[in-house]
């Protein structure tokens, strides 16, 4: 009782080691996880991308985040560095990644897959952004899950791409579905101003691409209220700021060209300057200039532009940035009659373009050899997979085929253990069947002569001929007629004798016991082969098998291995 209480109290502490282990490990694996994510947000805001990528493949490879995670973050990384291509490459991947179980990470799944499809979209593949997306959308009906806020974005996104081909009613109507999904998002979120303000202003953005102004003038006082709920939300007022000079340029565009030119001029002076001081601001201003003819002044705000880029890390010359920081500066020189200016600028323009060529092919070319080498060390890795995947298997099947072997061993041992037992219990029935004989024909023996009948005094004389040195029963050509001659006497007496002494037993029954019992001698004491007994018993080699099988109820290898034991 005392040895089963040590081994309850051993339990119990191994249990508690192990628990306490665990929770430990636990622990130290949250603060090493906290630890790496800091290091990587404290990257991106530094924009070092570089350090960014080695910080996402540690996480990676410490388990921190699984792999679709990481090339979802690579993704970011890449975008937020301005290659596009590379960030593509990792979204798909990340996307591909979740979609067969999204529900590892619904924001994650959903993100990248937003991000692919809107990087398609910007790259002119409309059809293929819309197969991102309407491979998604289908799964914000089907699952509670799905992030209503990226059923918001994805749809929006859709009325871009119903825009790029010119379908304007569909475009309204995903629009306004956009708006609806936003609005069950933000009743389920604590800041509810920011992406309503964010969701009108594209809707209403929408409304002015397709001309339909008074509907832009409406969605633009809708995003005014998402602003003034974000304004009781938030105590960030620069940025609310920047969202009221936004909202109200855009308004004094859609104004002026409705019609409503007082009240365009009326909206426009009634922005503060401090609200127009980033590049955004500054291209709403111009565009609203440049409707109401003042061009000087929109030349101003464009040169503006060039000069805040210029002063900062977008200062690279894309064609992207040729269209939307040159072209229109341009034409305000040329319309303000500022040909001077105008001239000095193409002669930049064309400068820039060249730039712009140069950089496009050096960036595709890099971007292409990280693409490159990104799959390549991903074959590799698959190759590896694969391999580990193979010798596992081949471990796992000679495992199997160890067991197996193992199993059949451990049944041929039982069977053999129950196959000798079973040998040992005949054995000794027939030795005990033997003696019974024995002391039947010693008794027999030692009865006078005078007591016995005719054919008790023939069956003793046959039984001692017998037992002679000679084992004249070992000829195989002994039998009935053969016998009778030599015992000199009739056979058919030969048969009554042994029949009346033996309960009935013929004489080839009476010869093969003698027989059987010779070989069971030499099978016991002699090493010679099974046939070579056979013969020397006087059986043919057929026929002894069969014999001895039946009469002892095991063969003559078995039967040899039992009584050597």
């Amino acid at each position: 009782m005392r040895s089963l209480q040590y081994i309850v109290i051993w339990i119990v502490c191994a249990m508690l080691t192990i628990v306490g282990c665990t929770n430990r490990n636990d622990t130290m694996n949250e603060a090493k996880a906290n630890v790496a994510w800091q290091q990587y947000n404290e990257a991106r805001k530094a924009k070092d991308l570089r350090r960014t990528l080695a910080i996402i493949d540690s996480m990676e490879q410490s388990q921190i985040i699984c792999t679709m995670k990481a090339d979802h973050l690579r993704g970011l990384a890449y975008d937020q560095g301005w290659q596009m291509r590379i960030a593509e490459h990792f979204y798909k991947k990340a996307y591909k990644g979740y979609a067969p179980k999204p529900s590892q990470d619904w924001d994650s799944y959903t993100d990248a897959g937003y991000r692919w499809a809107y990087l398609r979209f910007r790259r002119g593949d409309t059809e293929g952004a819309l197969s991102v997306i309407t491979e998604l959308l289908p799964q914000a009906k089907d699952n509670k899950a799905f992030p209503k806020k990226a059923e918001a974005a994805l749809l929006m996104l859709m009325a871009d791409c119903q825009i790029q081909l010119q379908q304007f009613d569909e475009a309204q109507l995903t629009g306004q579905k956009a708006y609806e999904a936003e609005l069950q998002y933000v009743n389920n979120e604590r800041l509810k101003g920011w992406g309503l303000a964010w969701i009108c202003m594209k809707i209403s953005t929408i409304h002015h691409e397709i001309g339909d102004l008074e509907g832009a003038l409406a969605w633009n006082d809708r995003c005014a209220e998402g602003i003034a709920l974000a304004e009781q939300e938030h105590d960030d007022s620069l940025l609310i700021e920047e969202w009221k000079g936004h909202i109200a340029l855009t308004r004094a565009l859609y104004l002026q060209e409705s019609g409503q030119t007082a009240q365009a001029a009326t909206t426009y002076a009634a922005v503060p300057r401090s609200r127009l001081f980033e590049p955004r601001a500054y291209s709403e201003a111009a565009e609203y200039l440049m409707a109401v003819g003042r061009y000087n002044e929109a030349a101003y705000w464009y040169e503006q532009i060039d000069s805040t880029y210029l002063a900062t890390d977008g200062a690279q010359m894309t064609f992207d940035n040729i269209a939307e920081r040159l072209s229109p500066r341009y034409s305000a020189y040329r319309k303000a009659s500022r040909n001077v200016d105008a001239l000095v600028l193409a002669d930049s323009i064309n400068a820039a373009i060249d730039s712009a060529l140069v950089w496009q092919k050096k960036n595709d070319a890099s971007e292409l050899a990280v693409i490159y080498q990104t799959h390549k060390k991903e074959l590799a890795l698959e190759e590896s997979e694969f391999q580990t995947t193979v010798y596992r298997v081949i471990a796992i099947a000679a495992i199997l085929i160890c067991l197996l072997i193992a199993y059949l061993l451990w049944r041929s041992y039982i069977y053999n253990n129950v196959l000798l037992e079973k040998n040992r219990r005949l054995l000794d029935d027939i030795k005990q069947r033997e003696r019974e004989q024995q002391q039947a024909i010693e008794q027999l023996k030692a009865e006078p002569e005078e007591q016995l009948t005719t054919e008790q005094q023939l069956f003793r004389h046959i039984c001692e001929f017998m037992e002679s040195p000679e084992h004249i029963y070992t000829d195989s050509e002994l039998d009935r007629s053969r016998l009778a001659q030599l015992l000199g006497t009739n056979e058919h007496y030969i048969t009554d004798a042994i029949s009346a002494c033996t309960n009935g037993k013929s004489v080839n029954s009476f010869l093969n016991e003698y027989r059987l019992r010779y070989a069971a001698h030499l099978l016991s004491t002699t090493t010679n082969s099974v046939t070579l007994i056979a013969e020397l018993s006087g059986f043919s080699r057929s026929s002894f098998f069969r014999v001895f099988s039946d009469t002892y109820g095991m063969s003559p290898s078995d039967y040899r291995q039992v009584a050597n034991k």
